[in-house]
């Protein structure tokens, strides 16, 4: 991607993300987000169709930075599929403490909304023909796109339920209860080992 490019959506990402900590996501318009990043409402929407677009992008753009290529050095299929737990979680608690965002409820479903597509996406393109492709070959019932949103839905329903519990819980905690949900699923034989 051109960095003039790069530049242009990492100003929009930072000014969303600047406004979310001020107030609530449905508050928020286009125009603010345009005067917060200097740029112009011509420019943004050859990039972006609405807030929400932006609010997507940003997240592909977070995912994409907190994970870098470290999920490539996993091997076993399952775990890629959930590489991206625990840095996503350590991450959310960090921001958690530092600032407040306030999303309201509307702005928190649409939110949520788009991480479970961007992690349903981040799943089926991190798994280079290996993991999903692996699957298929074991014919197995669940299609694999099918297999990353509820991976995915997962996942954003145990964040939602540890978000609200508005203790100081540790990531890894919220991510041990997220894999103890997904795992059985994508490694049957271990569950069955176990016993």
């Amino acid at each position: 991607m051109d960095r003039r490019i790069q530049r242009t959506r990492a100003l929009l990402h930072e000014a969303l993300g600047s406004l979310i900590r001020e107030k609530t996501y449905d508050r928020i318009t286009v125009a603010q987000i345009l005067e917060r990043a200097k740029v112009s409402r011509s420019t943004f929407y050859i990039h972006f169709r609405d807030k929400d677009d932006l609010l997507a992008s940003a997240m592909r753009a977070l995912l994409v930075t907190i994970l870098s290529d470290d999920r490539n050095a996993v091997a076993e299929p399952a775990e890629r599929m959930v590489a991206f737990s625990l840095p996503l979680l350590a991450h959310v608690q960090q921001h958690r403490r530092s600032a407040k965002v306030k999303l309201g409820d509307r702005g928190r479903a649409i939110l949520h909304q788009h991480l479970r597509r961007v992690i349903s996406e981040w799943i089926v393109q991190s798994l280079d023909n290996g993991g999903l492709q692996h699957r298929k070959r074991r014919r197995s019932p669940i299609e694999p796109e099918l297999l990353a949103r509820h991976i995915a839905s997962t996942f954003v329903l145990v964040l939602h339920w540890w978000l609200d519990r508005g203790d100081t819980a540790p990531a890894a905690e919220a991510d041990g209860l997220f894999r103890a949900l997904v795992m059985p699923l994508l490694q049957p034989g271990r569950r069955e080992e176990r016993r």
